[in-house]
């Protein structure tokens, strides 16, 4: 039985200025590859599609974390203010994040290669494809966002400038590794780490738009509610883009069973993402699929390095429930 239908790996750094975060992943590196070899092979053993979702955190990081201690790259030298943190490894807590520097044009192309050859990496080590992440304040979100992006070259300003970078990286990557493998992660709303746009329908009708005419894999956007880890109300909604975007839609933040199966049934997305359940119930699709209770998930454990809140967390038969929902509902999922 496949334990999901697609997986999306943890945020991974494409290279060594990627970093923003103690003990989070590479894809750059010779030792990396080796590591990703196995656990890839396990996944995709079980049945599933496996993607690899790319990662540049670009302001999101502290001097600690980058090579000989430069300060970190971004769209334009203006830090995080938003009352989040930053670890410092040196001072062992968090601190406030520092100014960034903002990226040269002419160091521009160089971080569009790292994101080539990341997915190049992936593939090479067995992933089905590359999740580009372009959301929740991160490097690419850093350009298309008018909070975030001050410039007056070619890569800020209008729309059509914030969103060159985020293009040019999807061309490089979709020209590595083949646009059926590509998909790409947005949030136009929340405002996490200050990533706030003036006119976010606009920006994303744009970049949408544009991403029609590269035939992506499929889109994954935030919704609106999901705002710095809380559930929100709002008036916001996905539903503009749904009907701009082509290809396959991919709706991520608080599905519940109820809400993603009605969220697929009525149109609002091709399919829904699910990370906190997920990693909380490893059988979670045919725990939907009988309806039984899940476990809760612990949210202290989710970015610790230890075995706890990864791969402790019983399955279904290894429960008191077992007998009650496997025994006597039927479930397609359930058979060999």
């Amino acid at each position: 039985m496949p334990d999901g239908g697609l997986i999306i790996s943890e945020a991974t750094c494409i290279s060594d200025t990627a970093h923003g975060y103690p003990h989070t992943p590479g894809i750059y590196s010779q030792e990396q590859l080796d590591g990703w070899r196995p656990v890839v092979e396990a996944v995709r053993g079980q049945g599933a599609h496996f993607f690899s979702q790319l990662w540049h955190v670009g302001r999101a990081s502290h001097n600690d974390y980058q090579p000989g201690g430069q300060a970190p790259v971004a769209a334009s030298a203006i830090p995080i203010t938003d009352g989040t943190q930053v670890f410092s490894p040196s001072q062992g807590k968090m601190v406030d994040f520092p100014t960034p520097q903002a990226l040269e044009v002419h160091e521009i192309p160089g971080i569009v290669e790292q994101y080539r050859r990341a997915a190049r990496n992936a593939l090479d080590v067995g992933f089905s494809g590359v999740e580009i992440h372009g959301a929740n304040g991160y490097l690419i979100d850093q350009f298309l966002k008018s909070e975030s992006n001050h410039r007056t070259d070619d890569y800020g300003g209008s729309i059509e400038k914030r969103c060159r970078f985020a293009l040019e990286v999807v061309d490089a990557v979709c020209g590595e590794v083949g646009a059926d493998h590509v998909g790409i992660r947005l949030s136009m709303f929340g405002g996490f780490q200050n990533a706030t746009d003036e006119h976010p329908y606009a920006l994303g009708t744009f970049l949408l738009e544009e991403l029609n005419k590269r035939g992506l894999c499929y889109v994954h956007m935030v919704e609106p509610r999901a705002a710095n880890q809380v559930i929100r109300e709002t008036q916001d909604s996905l539903e503009p883009f749904r009907k701009v975007w082509r290809g396959p839609f991919i709706a991520a933040g608080g599905f519940k069973r109820e809400s993603a199966m009605h969220a697929v049934q009525s149109g609002h997305a091709d399919l829904v993402a699910i990370g906190r359940l997920f990693i909380a119930n490893p059988d979670l699709p045919l725990r939907f699929c009988l309806d039984a209770p899940l476990n809760p998930y612990h949210r202290a454990t989710f970015y610790t390095q230890g075995d706890e809140g990864y791969i402790d967390y019983p399955f279904l038969q290894d429960t008191e429930y077992a007998e009650e929902y496997l025994g006597a509902r039927p479930c397609a999922l359930n058979e060999p």
